[in-house]
């Protein structure tokens, strides 16, 4: 495995090492000896999955303490744009966002600490994307930004037409950057 630092301090490309033949191909998803030794000393807790149609936009979404989450993110099949936004009250790049594409052709993961607010955007029907978490889910620890907060400048329609997009009534009302008190 590559990992690759980006711009964020903690926010981590992951590239395996992917094996093709003529059956297709192979790869180590998950290695924890290999995270471990990138700094990343976690313990997954959850998996979770989604499948969405060309579209969906899911996010900005984080957890505080005492359920503040790791995120191990990828696409098995499809391809998403994912961003993360830093809500990290010390670090120099609060407010600051950072967008990849994963892919299931080009088997990028992204490791998310605790501290920062995801989502992501679907550009393919039938997109499958998964994700390994540090914490349980807790309802009441949820929290999260506006998806097309003016501040934060998140240009999803870069990838898609806006008229496009499918959000859910939940993620329609969050706050936005301005608004927001981090408790990270």
């Amino acid at each position: 495995m590559n990992i690759i630092e980006t711009p964020i301090a903690g926010l981590l490309i992951i590239e395996p090492k992917v094996w093709k033949d003529n059956r297709g191909y192979f790869y180590e998803s998950f290695n924890a000896k290999t995270l471990a030794d990138a700094g990343i000393n976690v313990s997954f807790v959850q998996d979770n999955q989604s499948f969405s149609q060309k579209g969906a936009l899911r996010g900005l979404h984080a957890q505080k303490d005492p359920f503040a989450q790791g995120k191990l993110v990828r696409v098995i099949q499809g391809k998403v744009i994912d961003v993360v936004v830093d809500i990290r009250k010390d670090s120099p790049t609060y407010g600051t966002h950072y967008a990849i594409e994963l892919s299931g052709e080009n088997h990028r993961q992204l490791w998310v600490p605790p501290g920062f607010a995801h989502g992501f955007l679907t550009l393919e029907d039938e997109t499958i994307f998964t994700y390994k978490v540090s914490n349980y889910y807790d309802k009441a620890s949820e929290i999260g930004l506006i998806w097309n907060d003016a501040d934060l400048n998140i240009q999803w329609n870069k990838f898609l037409p806006e008229e496009g997009f499918i959000i859910s009534d939940k993620d329609q009302i969050l706050p936005a950057f301005k608004d927001f008190n981090s408790p990270f």
